[in-house]
């Protein structure tokens, strides 16, 4: 719960940004005191770039990958980039071999992603959508059925943003990895972790992975650095991995131009390390606060379904902290503005895409067959590290009154 003013606030969109927690204050308080450019070779731009080292493989090792396969970028949205249009862009260098190449991507993708795919597509690259069952889990069978051997990528989110579900990715990559055998190609796979890490090991070849983007925001780190992992395995006969879209000093292994982000990296390795030694026990807090959010609000919100995570009959794994709901004949918008002015701070979906189209894209891939209103009628609850159960019975409670409100209209 925070406060504003004399309205006191009940903050249920973590999945759109985290506050940022002690340890990474301090952290970034520290270093930033190194004011040396990390490339320098004098004294001040060593004790930046041992800074700048020791944030690298801080999560490296939460990510149990090597420290020099992590690159830093200004966020999510720049990683996704980087993955998806870096291999683009190196593929379609001389001798590349862009032309002709067959790109996946699941339909319940980021922005971030399904923006970076269309981009592929308008430049001539092969691109298909793999849809999710009524749960929002994209099967491992459905991306092996799409798998050609000019396929150069695919992407499928590990959390997903909106739902909460929890992909196969480790399932995913072993069909992939069947494939190349047989046919002699070089799939990759990438994920965008999303807040995952918060709640599950992110150990990144136990799932498979060849890149995985991090959001430092998402992660009670702060904002404006995020980082890719891209795996040894990614790197072509010239030794590029991936292609850079930012050009100058050739930083980050050629792959990201820009002095490193010293105190802002310091913050994020902060964060995510906190974040790992809390990991079960905050999973097991939020899933039973979750629960309550929704027990509550089927019984007092006539006609309000589940999507995703928590749904009846529903079995695929989800993380722990997000409840997406739809109620029927009222829009997104008003629930959102009318908890807003109740105090309570909710989403429809993606920050990243507020206010460009009315209907979630998530819920339309999941119920293709459904009534319009599933999707232009969802609700992002994102629980997080100071919710309690106060806060549930604040939200609940406020919905109850919104709804009643609009219904006697």
């Amino acid at each position: 719960m925070f406060g504003f003013g004399k309205l006191r606030r009940t903050y249920m969109d973590y999945a759109g940004g985290t506050p940022l927690r002690p340890e990474a204050r301090k952290a970034i308080e520290d270093a930033a005191l190194l004011y040396g450019n990390p490339g320098a070779l004098h004294e001040e731009g060593r004790h930046a770039a041992r800074s700048i080292g020791d944030s690298r493989s801080a999560i490296a090792r939460e990510l149990g990958v090597k420290a020099h396969e992590l690159v830093f970028v200004s966020g999510g949205t720049e990683a996704n980039n980087l993955a998806i249009l870096g291999l683009w862009k190196r593929m379609a260098q001389p001798g590349g071999g862009a032309k002709g190449t067959h790109w996946i991507v699941s339909a319940i993708e980021h922005p971030s992603v399904l923006a970076c795919f269309d981009h592929i597509g308008e430049m001539g690259g092969a691109v298909e959508r793999v849809m999710p069952d009524s749960d929002g889990s994209i099967s491992p069978e459905s991306v092996e059925a799409l798998l050609r051997p000019e396929t150069a990528l695919v992407s499928v989110g590990w959390g997903n943003h909106e739902v909460g579900v929890v992909q196969p990715l480790r399932a995913i990559a072993q069909r992939i990895a069947r494939f190349n055998d047989r046919h002699g190609s070089s799939i990759a796979l990438h994920a965008d972790a999303g807040q995952a890490p918060l709640y599950l090991s992110a150990k990144a070849h136990t799932l498979g992975v060849d890149m995985l983007s991090l959001d430092s925001s998402k992660l009670y780190g702060p904002r404006g650095v995020g980082a890719l992992f891209v795996s040894d395995t990614m790197r072509s006969e010239s030794g590029s991995a991936l292609a850079p879209l930012l050009l100058g000093g050739g930083q980050e292994r050629g792959m990201r131009a820009g002095s490193e982000p010293v105190a802002l990296a310091a913050g994020f390795a902060a964060a995510l390390t906190a974040a790992s030694g809390e990991r079960g026990m905050e999973a097991k807090r939020l899933e039973e606060l979750r629960v309550s959010l929704m027990r509550t609000i089927m019984e007092e919100v006539p006609g309000a379904v589940v999507n995703g995570a928590g749904a009846k009959g529903a079995r695929t794994p989800s993380l722990p902290h997000i409840l997406n709901i739809s109620i029927p004949d009222i829009s997104s918008e008003y629930v959102v503005l009318a908890l807003d002015r109740r105090g309570v701070s909710v989403s429809t979906k993606s920050a990243c895409r507020e206010g460009e189209e009315s209907r979630s894209h998530v819920v339309e891939a999941m119920f293709p067959h459904a009534e319009t209103w599933r999707a232009a009628s969802t609700v992002r609850f994102s629980l997080g590290r100071d919710t309690s159960p106060a806060d549930v019975r604040r939200t609940t409670a406020a919905l109850r009154d919104a709804v009643e409100a609009y219904r006697a209209l």
